[in-house]
């Protein structure tokens, strides 16, 4: 299994970026897909997820209306819109992906099973 992240970079803030996480190795239709994000010095924190094959989403309160999560089966890419970008969104942000059994909660590092090598957005004010 193969997470690829892409399309970190440096932005002002209240610019906007498109993060995208292209999967491969398995299925991924039971799966769920994840975005963390780890700033220096930080623990790596939950930013959002989507289910793949239901669409549905869970954010964190922190980027609730400024990000947007989303799938493309046929291109089996996840997407992390994010906008109104604040300095405090500086962070390695991550994919990663968790198989349909796992009982841990979904915004937990711990309860997924593969993840992305991560790429980097700077914010500056």
């Amino acid at each position: 299994v193969q997470l690829q992240a892409s399309g970190g970079g440096l932005v002002q803030a209240g610019g906007s970026l498109r993060l995208s996480c292209a999967a491969s190795g398995r299925t991924f239709s039971s799966y769920t897909m994840g975005w963390f994000r780890q700033a220096p010095g930080k623990e790596r924190e939950f930013v959002a997820a989507v289910r793949w094959s239901a669409g549905s989403t869970h954010y964190a309160d922190s980027v609730k209306g400024r990000f947007t999560v989303s799938r493309d089966n046929a291109k089996n890419t996840v997407y992390l819109e994010m906008s109104s970008l604040k300095p405090e969104d500086t962070a390695v942000y991550y994919c990663a992906a968790r198989g349909p059994s796992t009982t841990v909660l979904i915004t937990q590092v711990r309860g997924y099973d593969y993840w992305g090598q991560g790429t980097e957005v700077t914010v500056s004010s």
